[in-house]
């Protein structure tokens, strides 16, 4: 018989992996997550920033880092500023950090909402390919007489019905985080 749970699987973790990038999609109340993607040159090696310091919202236009280390404070700054697709302007008073959140403009809105559907899309393509990895895996199966034709299409539907519910699943998260993107 064939195993789809290794597939259902890899859709599940497609759709987490989607549910990952959307958190450092920005929107329009500020929360520490949305400085997940930053890397800083510390003692040499590219540390992830949450691993350097802790990162709070104190206020919902603001964004505080404080370095575990002072000695990396301007490094951690650097790296902050250098993530264009943010385009944040932090600020230091030699302890703190204060990356002040502007309110997002229309245009910038609609420019995250385009960057959130090409997620969307690339999400899409990884549960495509793992449909295929299953289908191909199923006929290859067939035609090595390990399953039957019958059994071949119960397959091919599973498959369906699993990549029909996941992208279900992916046009509700996406339309959740739009709504949220759009909101003033």
């Amino acid at each position: 018989m064939f195993d789809t749970d290794p597939y259902e699987l890899k859709m599940a973790g497609a759709l987490e992996h989607f549910e990952e990038e959307l958190k450092k999609v920005r929107t329009g109340r500020s929360h520490p997550s949305m400085l997940d993607g930053i890397k800083v040159e510390a003692y040499g090696v590219p540390t992830p920033l949450n691993q350097v310091a802790n990162i709070t919202a104190p206020e919902p236009q603001l964004l505080q880092v404080t370095p575990f280390d002072p000695s990396i404070l301007q490094a951690v700054a650097a790296a902050i500023r250098a993530d264009q697709a943010l385009g944040f302007n932090p600020s230091d008073d030699g302890r703190i950090i204060r990356i002040p959140v502007p309110p997002l403009t229309e245009e910038r809105r609609k420019q995250l909402v385009k960057q959130t559907a090409d997620k969307v899309e690339d999400t899409r393509i990884a549960l495509r390919n793992v449909r295929q990895d299953a289908l191909k895996d199923a006929k290859r199966k067939k035609d090595a007489k390990e399953l039957s034709e019958d059994d071949e299409k119960r397959v091919e539907k599973e498959i369906d019905r699993l990549m029909s519910e996941n992208q279900a699943k992916l046009e509700a998260v996406f339309a959740a985080k739009e709504k949220d993107i759009l909101t003033i």
